[in-house]
């Protein structure tokens, strides 16, 4: 028994505004239905007693810790903008008050 048919396939790709042929959505229809037949294979899986991990290797911070430091001062930061009003850099308007 298929459990997605065509028009699911055909549903999703117009979602994703996708178009594809009619050979094209039959051989979707045929892998998605494969892969949703490998995931219903995996919930038979006996997985009492195993904890719920995120990542399959233990995870750690690698990230150095958060520390306060001096920045740049203004006239340094703005030194390389293109152009610059009070203290901040100057960009194009994109929206009008209309």
């Amino acid at each position: 028994m298929s459990r997605i048919d065509k028009d699911q396939v055909k549903y999703v790709a117009n979602l994703a505004r996708l178009s594809f042929t009619d050979e094209e959505i039959e051989t979707f229809t045929t892998q998605l239905d494969d892969i949703i037949g490998f995931a219903e294979q995996l919930n038979e899986l006996n997985t009492e007693g195993i904890e719920p991990t995120t990542h399959v290797r233990d995870m750690y911070n690698v990230m150095r810790e958060d520390v306060v430091e001096p920045s740049l001062p203004r006239e340094e930061a703005l030194k390389n903008a293109p152009e610059q009003e009070d203290g901040q850099i100057k960009v194009p308007q994109i929206m009008s008050a209309d």
